[in-house]
């Protein structure tokens, strides 16, 4: 039997450790199995060294074999190598957390909340799982994200503190804050771009809670407040003069039709990459329709199709590959073709997602239609998430108020006064 007193900063501890022998559990063979009990301020928990020994070889005083032979031997030193390893985990966790339980040194004993004790290592065994997973169940651009995180959470350590790593017990709102303050100060990051940091951050933080790296939450007490999302969408002549403008380059020219085709069908770019053929649907009224799951929300959208992506369909039906119904071009490509159009149709700035956000307010709210069937055109999961796209123009507005004008003519009217040289307000 091991005892002890400590006093760490003020508490005092005490601490035991004890083996014992389960003879209610006996085997065939007449060996009984060895356990061992951790006691720590009244609080016990058990372990199995994994080893069966002879009951009437077993001292319950001393908490040893008896005798000398080879297996007595064996069995004694082994138990003094777990006293051995159970006070060194009992003094690095005190010196460390400050406090101490017996179910902490049980779980370093056998190894639960052990793993990856340091925040950039745990953070970059989530995105190599991440990675592993690409192309299943998660998308290439979310993976990106997390490696991107993992950089700037890298740039703030060396930094901020001028290490390579960050022990995770030490991790505290301090740190978050700090970073908060790093983004901001020293990356000039937007309000929203900083919420998706820490977003990431979080992520490794749950992870952490989960394995026992971690015991208390720093982001308890954390509060960030995020800036209202703001959907930037075409006008519509500068969606007109993108449609009109002479496009000299192939290349230029088709990142500007695909672009076109998502302002009038509301796909995102992930969703226009997996468009296959399979996905054309023909409906009973003879209408093509677009039918597919989103990438993102896994949701399933049906699109009818207008003229004009029918064309673009159309156009690049020579450039097909694997039934695939457009060929896909990287985002840096995209962008560098997007800022060509800029120049080329005097437009200040075009993103992909743009389209989208023009397909939900220019296209479908614009011409009366419903937020509900947007929302099922879009694939939104929440209507609400709808109603960020589709912004209400103020084109849509002013149609919206000559309608109600006009079903409520003549039914209100104020009573005339007959003498209104005579009329006076009431004194308050």
């Amino acid at each position: 039997m091991k005892t002890k007193k400590n006093e760490h900063k003020g508490q005092r501890s005490t601490y035991s450790v004890i083996f014992y022998i389960k003879k209610g559990n006996c085997k065939k063979n007449g060996l009984c199995p060895l356990m061992g009990r951790i006691t720590i301020d009244g609080e016990s928990k058990a372990f199995s060294p994994k080893i069966d020994i002879e009951p009437d070889l077993w001292d319950a005083k001393t908490n040893r074999m008896l005798g000398k032979s080879r297996q007595s031997l064996s069995v004694n030193d082994k138990i003094e190598k777990y006293i051995r390893k159970i006070d060194l985990y009992y003094d690095e966790m005190l010196n460390e957390r400050g406090y101490i339980t017996a179910e902490l040194v049980k779980n370093a004993l056998e190894g639960i909340g052990q793993k990856e004790i340091y925040l950039l290592k745990l953070f970059k065994e989530h995105n190599d799982e991440f990675q592993l997973r690409v192309g299943v169940d998660k998308a290439k651009g979310t993976y990106v994200k997390y490696r991107h995180a993992y950089n700037r959470l890298t740039d703030f350590i060396r930094y901020k503190y001028e290490k390579e790593d960050f022990l995770l017990r030490n991790l505290t709102l301090s740190f978050i804050e700090d970073y908060d303050f790093y983004l901001r100060n020293e990356r000039k990051m937007a309000n929203n771009t900083i919420s998706d940091h820490m977003t990431h951050l979080k992520k490794i933080v749950s992870r952490a809670i989960k394995q026992g790296t971690l015991h208390k939450n720093p982001f308890f007490e954390y509060r960030h407040q995020q800036t209202a999302m703001v959907c930037r969408f075409l006008q519509p002549d500068e969606l007109e003069r993108i449609m009109q403008t002479y496009i000299p380059s192939p290349r230029t020219c088709y990142v500007r039709d695909i672009f076109v085709f998502a302002c009038f069908t509301g796909l995102a770019y992930a969703d226009l990459c997996n468009l296959s053929e399979e996905n054309l649907k023909t409906g009973d009224n003879g209408k093509m329709w677009i039918c597919i799951e989103r990438q993102k929300s896994k949701t399933d959208c049906c699109i009818p199709l207008m003229k004009l992506p029918l064309q673009i369909i159309e156009k690049y039906r020579y450039l097909r590959n694997e039934g695939k119904l457009f060929k896909t071009v990287s985002s840096g490509s995209l962008a560098n073709h997007f800022r060509k159009l800029e120049a080329l149709c005097g437009v200040k700035h075009i993103t992909f997602h743009m389209g989208r956000h023009t397909f939900g307010t220019q296209i479908a709210l614009s011409q009366g239609v419903s937020i509900a069937s947007i929302s099922k055109i879009l694939g939104h999961t929440s209507i609400k998430t709808t109603q960020i796209y589709a912004k209400v123009t103020g084109q849509k507005l002013n149609e919206d108020m000559k309608i109600l004008s006009g079903q409520m003519k003549g039914k209100y009217v104020l009573p005339e006064v007959n003498h209104i040289e005579s009329y006076k307000l009431p004194s308050d």
